[in-house]
């Protein structure tokens, strides 16, 4: 078990392969040594979406929060699918977040907490990466988060 998967496990997570999406979705596009990684929502292991709404109505900040990290976690099912190994994962480069919030939300910074606290916390500095948090009326499923990542990869 890898350095991370073990990080995972101590912190009660885990990672059960996902179910690969159907033809005309691609989760993960490699470049030289960065991965484009595909917006991903809250779910739980099955695919059910954990949290409806949007942010500042139906979902609290808190249960944003929540969501955010429970994204993350489906970020790095899909990463680890892609790769075999998390640790081959030198840098999370960038995460690009969007929230799908109530008029007048203006706190999507906070929201993204949730997964950088989390990439922190799995991967100390290489966890550290560039963030934009956008609000937004509206995301599939009626999902209040889903977010994109860039990752740097060790050959």
């Amino acid at each position: 078990m890898s350095v991370v998967e073990s990080k995972l496990a101590s912190m009660g997570i885990e990672l059960p392969r996902k179910i690969r999406p159907g033809a005309g979705l691609v989760p993960v596009v490699r470049h030289g040594d960065l991965l484009f990684v595909s917006g991903h929502g809250p779910e739980d292991n099955e695919g059910n979406l954990l949290y409806r709404g949007q942010v500042g109505a139906e979902v609290t900040v808190e249960d944003a929060i929540r969501a955010a990290r429970a994204t993350g976690v489906q970020l790095l099912r899909t990463l680890r699918d892609h790769l075999g190994d998390l640790d081959r994962i030198e840098r999370i480069v960038k995460a690009l977040g969007f929230v799908n919030s109530a008029p007048g939300f203006h706190d999507q910074p906070t929201v993204m907490h949730g997964f950088s606290d989390l990439m922190v916390e799995l991967f100390g500095a290489r966890g550290q990466h560039a963030r934009s948090a956008i609000g937004t009326s509206s995301l599939p499923f009626n999902q209040p988060v889903e977010i994109e990542l860039v990752v740097a990869v060790r050959p």
